[in-house]
């Protein structure tokens, strides 16, 4: 069993101020031990404390703590199709993916700890075709349970507004006068509130982490019901 989650160390954000000006192998390499101990471990912690909260909310949705293959994303980035050949994310960060779901596209929660900005809520991320073209249907049949789940009072005080890349015009074989059009053009669909590293750094983040969780409940549901997934 791991140690108990206590807040994030100081040193986690230092590490990754300190990745910034140091991205690349030779360095990453002679602080191994290092992001091991400040982050791997605390972050590893969290998604331990944080499993019965998710439990609550619903016994899909996985808390992995493993540091290879569970809800800790992994720090090397995919540089094949980019021009920035840094080898490392100056960031961390977490997704409580659904059971069914086997990649970040899957429906979940998701967690983001980087020294200049935390933030956390839920949805799924550029959804893959069948998904995506089941979430339109859903929100064009269902408009009103759709509107109830993502502008409920606890849902926009909580997030705000809506999140997620759009198309320009509306999707094909969609009407382009429906009231929900704006969220039928879009491609991604989530919700997220802001954080502070001052309550990152103590236990209570979890809970701050499950509250906003649960307000992004009733947008959760109605994604899975439309995929297919159970909550």
């Amino acid at each position: 069993m791991m140690s108990e989650f206590a807040g994030l160390p100081n040193d986690y954000f230092k590490f990754f101020k300190e990745l910034r000006e140091n991205n690349n192998r030779e360095w990453f390499n002679d602080n191994k031990p290092r992001f091991r101990e400040s982050v791997q471990e605390p972050l590893a912690a969290f998604v331990e404390a944080m499993a019965p909260k998710l439990k609550k909310i619903s016994k899909h949705i996985v808390a992995d703590p493993r540091l290879n293959g569970g809800s800790v994303f992994r720090i090397y980035k995919d540089t094949r199709f980019s021009k920035d050949k840094a080898p490392y994310k100056t960031h961390g960060a977490v997704q409580f993916r659904h059971a069914l779901g086997k990649d970040a596209h899957a429906p979940g929660f998701y967690v983001h700890l980087d020294p200049d900005e935390i933030f956390y809520g839920g949805g799924v991320w550029t959804p893959p075709s069948p998904s995506l073209l089941a979430i339109r249907e859903a929100i064009r049949d269902k408009s009103s349970a759709w509107k109830k789940a993502t502008t409920g009072a606890a849902f926009t005080k909580r997030f705000g507004d809506l999140r997620g890349d759009a198309l320009t015009r509306p999707p094909r074989g969609f009407d382009g006068d429906h009231p929900m059009i704006e969220d039928l053009k879009r491609k991604s669909f989530f919700a997220m509130a802001p954080g502070k590293a001052a309550s990152a750094k103590k236990p209570g983040f979890v809970d701050d982490v499950a509250a906003a969780f649960a307000d992004a409940k009733p947008m959760m549901k109605f994604l899975c019901d439309a995929t297919g997934a159970p909550f």
